[in-house]
């Protein structure tokens, strides 16, 4: 499968440029396709045929790029990845894992029934998470709160709709939380969750129109002074919600014009005393969808 991305490089132009990784190098096709959010609208009934759309336009590339010349944080004067999302709102579920659930029930001051109670409901939980021109991409500074004491980063799996809701792939995805805010009460989720630079994806869009969930393990390392402090993996079967009910949901009363990109939860807590810490080092990864590499800053 190949990866759809947005990207910058300086021999481009100015402009956000919009590709496909196919191996090993990076073919622009930006003339033909100006935006993701662009081919997301035009995909709407017809994926299949629009991913195919796509890999027909390799052979017309205006540019070729080797994929090692995007492996720097972003910088104007360098090439990097840019974060695969433009025009779309970026959205979350939580407590989709049984490990979530029990997480939040440590957290919370008040035991915790509303989590143990919303894995169980027929109704998911989901709320807003990012703007897509918010969104830190590969190799960016994602944020922990100023006022919070308890910071930790949500390796997430995450899935990309158009504005038909249906799938055309998957990214990485980096839920940032504050868990002693939403802990001390869950209506302050919103400030928790959402804040400056809490939500980063990448590296692209793996192009693959499946409401299964991909047969993948998840994996985050937190590494600090150059040494790794913390560990952890699960599989995407532990996921509690299936796709369709989880797009379901989120499509009521609601619609998404630009497509839309859902955080589908995590399932990997780090322990109840780690928080962390300015210049921290978050690398998640995903069989088969690419690895996300960000450094932390205060915001």
């Amino acid at each position: 499968m190949n990866t759809l991305v947005r990207f910058y490089h300086p021999q481009a132009g100015a402009e956000a440029r919009v590709g496909l990784l196919v191996e090993d190098t990076v073919y622009d096709f930006s003339r033909a396709v100006p935006s993701l959010s662009s081919w997301l609208r035009q995909s709407a009934g017809r994926v299949v045929a629009a991913i195919a759309d796509l890999e027909s336009l390799v052979t017309q590339a205006e540019g070729r790029y080797a994929l090692a010349d995007f492996a720097t944080a972003p910088a104007a004067n360098q090439p990097h990845l840019l974060a695969p999302v433009d025009g779309q709102e970026v959205w979350a579920a939580g407590v989709t894992y049984e490990r979530s659930r029990a997480a939040r029930q440590e957290e919370a001051q008040d035991g915790g029934d509303v989590y143990a109670r919303v894995y169980s409901a027929e109704r998911p939980e989901l709320f807003f998470k990012a703007q897509g021109w918010r969104v830190v991409a590969p190799g960016g500074e994602v944020g922990i709160r100023s006022d919070a004491s308890w910071s930790v980063p949500e390796p997430e799996l995450a899935v990309v709709f158009n504005p038909d809701l249906e799938v055309v792939g998957f990214t990485v995805g980096n839920d940032m939380s504050s868990r002693d805010i939403e802990g001390a009460n869950p209506l302050y989720l919103p400030q928790a969750k959402v804040y400056t630079a809490s939500c980063a994806l990448g590296p692209g869009i793996v192009l693959n129109p499946t409401r299964d969930w991909p047969d993948a393990a998840i994996g985050i390392t937190i590494d600090r002074g150059g040494s790794t402090i913390f560990e952890g993996d699960i599989h995407t079967s532990r996921i509690k919600r299936t796709i369709t009910e989880l797009s379901r949901y989120m499509g009521h009363s609601y619609s998404f014009p630009d497509g839309v990109v859902l955080l589908t939860g995590t399932g990997v807590v780090p322990q109840g005393d780690f928080t962390l810490h300015a210049g921290d080092v978050v690398t998640i990864r995903i069989e088969g969808i690419g690895q996300l590499k960000n450094r932390v800053k205060v915001v």
